[in-house]
């Protein structure tokens, strides 16, 4: 299991090529890839903040239990941090397991973990000043799924 928070950009195909290669004990490899998108046509920059170290160990820990909830062989979460610009991958996630459904669930689960309870604050910043990025009922409304 990796989990990484990071200012660094990353390479969406070379992490997930890494992750899978060499795999023969895993049926299913599924990934996701969260991108900054500027829904109002306004966005300059994303900026994200965290606490280093209660945020890894909040991811690890979440992990955790999608590792032992789905039985996965292994799991690949990497987050950003700092100034990020629209069309920039923010963050991704891979799960590898015996069967797709596991797999599909468990990057699932993540993703909505990611959004909604990791321990990230976003503040988007436009022409007209910027602002704190609330929380989402629908997001919100995800988790229960869980």
């Amino acid at each position: 299991m990796t989990v990484r928070v990071q200012s660094e950009p990353f390479d969406t195909g070379a992490e997930l090529n890494r992750f899978a290669q060499g795999r023969r004990d895993v049926g299913a490899v599924v990934s996701f890839t969260g991108v900054v998108r500027d829904t109002a046509g306004d966005l300059q920059e994303m900026l994200i903040e965290h606490y280093p170290g209660m945020t890894e160990s909040a991811i690890s820990n979440i992990a955790d239990e999608a590792v032992t909830r789905w039985n996965l062989d292994d799991v690949l979460v990497i987050h950003r941090f700092g100034a990020l610009t629209p069309g920039t991958p923010i963050m991704m996630v891979a799960t590898a397991s015996a069967h797709r459904a596991a797999a599909f669930e468990a990057a699932d689960f993540l993703m909505d973990y990611l959004k909604s309870r990791a321990p990230f604050w976003k503040k988007e910043v436009t022409s007209k000043g910027a602002s704190w990025v609330a929380a989402k009922d629908e997001d919100e409304d995800a988790l229960k799924r869980w």
